[in-house]
């Protein structure tokens, strides 16, 4: 994406607008970019992309720079900055900033991450998981001993410039060494890394064996079957590159999902055991995110006859818990991650939870389920309906107004301190709009003023 492309897309997780130099703000901006998914800072830039007037001097620029760099703990290592012709003789700046292995502080101790268009502080705990998740290293970035850059088959990097350029509207022109250089598939040195090996190998288990899955169909609601034997009536160990293996682990699921029927009029309509989307999300972000690290352990998919379960190796990475899954976003494994983007797997960054809950709950199923442990994350999908269809107003809902509903149903009615109690992470401004937004629409009728206010379905 061109940063004109990024400036028009607007702020968000991975962008930043500054409208002038500010030493302090562009200090805690760089912290919570290396903190995250690291992320652009465009300078000279109003909150909605839109230049100012007042002309930036490069000399403050860069100054600016170095003291801000000086306010973080320990540094963060920039990318170099750079002009962009916003309008006609309008020009901001572009400072990248790229995700750090490093915990990073600022000099008065407050540690932030990037969590929507806001740079976050974090507290004790989460503080010591992210810093947990960041002494581990960057493992996709790791060279994989006795591969090289020859094991990369030509089909898949083809495959992969192909769906890039489909997506990014434009052909990559340059060297292909240069792109696997720039995407982390090979260091500077051209030796393949973990990352490269498992997108572009036809074989990657090769040499990581733990980067295959287990499939299992299972006859009951249990593993086990009739007189302590295994109670499966299909296993397969799928192996291949990551794309494939995201492949041939939906075609799997696909081939022995129940499929049901109803005539509606003339036409025949076809109800699926588990909508789609979310089967091929719980799959995306298992290959996505699990620790590749941990050698004894591949994902397992397990399918029972009430539920779906995949199971990832490793916990939740950083400061990322069961609360906050939807709000907030932290990859283990970036390149990786961006990789399966450029190939079509994702289809918006950091926002594939929040649609799986929603199309879950719009086919008349119960919300995921999400069992974190620390060397293991589990989601669930229940394959049984409620009795009566998901209303239709639930489409025009997010997942914390469907909770907030869901509440209500449950208890009568809901307050503010109890919705901030159910959506803990989120800014109460968010919430206080969500159940505007609500009242607006006429599902909820707002009941009493100040400290005394509660909603109850209208």
């Amino acid at each position: 994406m061109s940063n004109l492309e990024t400036i028009k897309a607007g702020q968000g997780p991975r962008t930043a607008f500054l409208e002038k130099v500010d030493t302090k703000a562009m200090a805690e901006t760089m912290v919570a970019f290396a903190n995250t998914e690291g992320g652009t800072l465009f300078i000279g830039l109003n909150k909605d992309g839109k230049p100012v007037d007042k002309k930036i001097e490069t000399e403050a620029l860069e100054k600016a720079l170095k003291d801000a760099d000086s306010h973080c703990n320990p540094t963060v290592v920039v990318g170099n900055w750079e002009p962009v012709e916003v309008e006609e003789d309008t020009t901001a700046y572009v400072v990248p900033v790229p995700r750090s292995v490093e915990l990073h502080a600022l000099t008065d101790g407050r540690v932030l991450i990037r969590s929507g268009t806001n740079n976050r502080p974090l507290g004790g705990q989460e503080i010591l998981k992210l810093a947990s998740a960041k002494s581990t290293g960057d493992f996709e970035t790791e060279i994989v001993p006795g591969a090289t850059k020859d094991d990369f088959s030509r089909k898949m990097i083809d495959e992969y410039l192909a769906k890039r350029a489909e997506r990014t509207k434009r052909p990559y022109n340059g060297k292909v060494d240069d792109l696997l250089r720039e995407i982390g598939a090979v260091d500077k040195d051209g030796n393949a890394t973990v990352g490269g090996i498992l997108l572009f190998s036809e074989y990657p288990q090769h040499w990581l064996p733990q980067s295959g899955i287990v499939f299992a169909k299972f006859v009951g609601k249990t593993p086990r079957g009739e007189n302590g034997l295994a109670g499966y009536s299909r296993r397969e160990e799928l192996t291949g590159p990551l794309s494939k293996l995201i492949e041939s682990t939906w075609n799997l699921i696909w081939s022995e999902m129940a499929v049901s029927a109803v005539v509606k009029g003339l036409e025949r309509e076809e109800t699926f055991e588990y909508p789609q989307f979310a089967v091929r999300e719980a799959i995306v972000n298992s290959v996505c995110h699990r620790d590749y690290r941990l050698k004894g352990r591949r994902i397992e998919v397990r399918m029972y006859s009430d539920r779906l379960e995949v199971i990832s190796p490793g916990g939740l990475p950083g400061f990322i818990t069961v609360e906050n899954i939807v709000d907030e976003h932290f990859s283990r494994n970036p390149r990786i991650v961006n990789g399966l983007f450029q190939w079509g797997y994702i289809e918006e960054l950091g926002l594939g939870i929040d649609r799986m809950m929603e199309v879950m709950q719009q086919a008349g199923h119960k919300p995921p389920s999400f069992d974190a442990r620390p060397y293991s994350f589990a989601v669930t999908l229940f394959n049984a309906r409620e009795k009566q269809a998901a209303p239709a107003w639930t489409r025009n809902t997010n997942h914390r107004q469907a909770r907030a509903l869901q509440y209500i149903r449950e208890n009568g009615s809901i307050t503010n301190r109890e919705y901030r109690s159910l959506c803990q992470g989120v800014s109460a401004e968010t919430l206080r709009l969500d159940l505007v937004d609500l009242v607006e629409q006429g599902i909820l009728l707002k009941v009493g003023s100040k400290k005394g206010t509660y909603y109850i379905l209208k």
